[in-house]
């Protein structure tokens, strides 16, 4: 059990390591999956939705800082106790989102690595019953070093991670694993192959008989009872075909979608803001400069937000913004970048360049 117990202490804190220092590279992220969670149509906590970004930095700090004291056998009571909170906290989480399908994506590993929400779910399983044994023989669990020493080391984790976190925030994801990252073709990522697996959806019609709501499939509406009256149709999916990386990212303005002209736009940026309501009044009044010197050096510059006409009309108003703004899907504007607003430079379809909003400064134009 001895040696049960130490694998899993090794296991048990790498694995908390690496996931928090993947969420801890782009917390961001994170924080909009906390929201999904927190939504009335999940949990029904909106009252925390305003402080997600910050419960996001602290929760992957604090897994990175279990997951180091653990392997140096740290304040073993209370490291043991804290992960056992923690990963029952993720275990319901997981579970209510497997269950209930609601949030399909739980996050655990940023975008670096999607699970299912079941994949999740299971993960999680596993490190509960290996953190119980690591309880159950937590006297096999010996700091590897002096107290004093311990304690400086995670010290200096906590540092660490919380320099790494300021980082990301106040510029961009050291690394980025989204499908929108620098040197995408964004055509090319669209395109479906020749050949490729189609998805497959059963039709079901829904009709009242005898004042009772039934299904029908496309083969029973030939047998339909007399006097049936139709109420609706809904269409399950059976099999998920192939599905591009990059399959919601549209540029609508006026009811039309213009990304096939703009895609072959040869310097074309991209001022990008989710929703203009949560967008930073310094970033968008910082644009303006931005726009006029972009416009200069012959560029095409355009706004994207999922916000509304009126709300789009009002900001370029007030901040005098020298562009246009088109619409796409706010979870799309989302997973393109992170900053709000965001700038992303392209060359025909191609994406060259991605900073925040803060570091407008050091884009290169050409």
């Amino acid at each position: 059990m001895k040696i049960i117990a130490q694998l899993s202490r090794f296991f048990v804190g790498v694995l908390f390591i690496i996931s928090g220092l993947v969420k801890l590279n782009d917390p961001t992220g994170f924080s909009f999956k906390l929201e999904e969670y927190f939504s009335e149509a999940v949990l029904n906590l909106p009252f925390l939705e305003p402080h997600a970004l910050s419960l996001a930095v602290i929760l992957v700090i604090a897994e990175v800082l279990l997951g180091v004291a653990l392997l140096l056998g740290f304040m073993r009571k209370l490291t043991l106790t804290l992960l056992f909170l923690m990963i029952v906290f993720f275990t319901f989480l997981t579970f209510y989102s497997a269950y209930f399908n609601k949030v399909t994506d739980c996050g655990c590993f940023g975008d670096a690595v999607p699970l299912t929400p079941w994949g999740s779910f299971t993960k999680d399983v596993v490190l509960l019953v290996l953190i119980l044994i690591i309880i159950k023989y937590q006297k096999f669990i010996k700091p590897i070093f002096t107290t004093k020493a311990n304690g400086a080391l995670v010290l200096i984790a906590l540092f660490l991670c919380s320099f790494m976190g300021y980082w990301v925030l106040n510029h961009l994801p050291l690394k980025d694993f989204r499908a929108y990252k620098v040197g995408t073709d964004i055509v090319k990522g669209m395109a479906i192959p020749e050949g490729a697996p189609k998805s497959e959806y059963e039709i079901v019609f829904h009709y009242e008989v005898n004042g009772v709501k039934k299904p029908f499939t496309m083969q029973e509406l030939a047998n339909l009872p007399e006097g049936a009256k139709f109420i609706d149709r809904e269409e399950k999916l059976i099999k998920e075909g192939y599905q591009p990386p990059i399959h919601d990212f549209t540029m609508d303005k006026e009811g039309a979608n213009h990304i096939e002209e703009l895609m072959t736009e040869p310097k074309l940026i991209l001022i990008i803001s989710y929703d203009l309501d949560r967008a930073d009044e310094k970033g968008l009044a910082a644009m303006k400069d931005f726009a006029n010197k972009a416009l200069v050096k012959g560029y095409k510059v355009v706004g994207m937000s999922a916000s509304s006409e009126d709300k789009i009309e009002s900001i370029i108003k007030k901040y005098d913004l020298p562009f246009e703004y088109y619409t796409c899907d706010g979870t799309t504007l989302k997973t393109i970048e992170r900053a709000n607003p965001s700038i992303v430079v392209i060359e025909k379809g191609v994406i060259i360049e991605k900073k925040h909003w803060k570091d407008s400064n050091n884009v290169n134009l050409k």
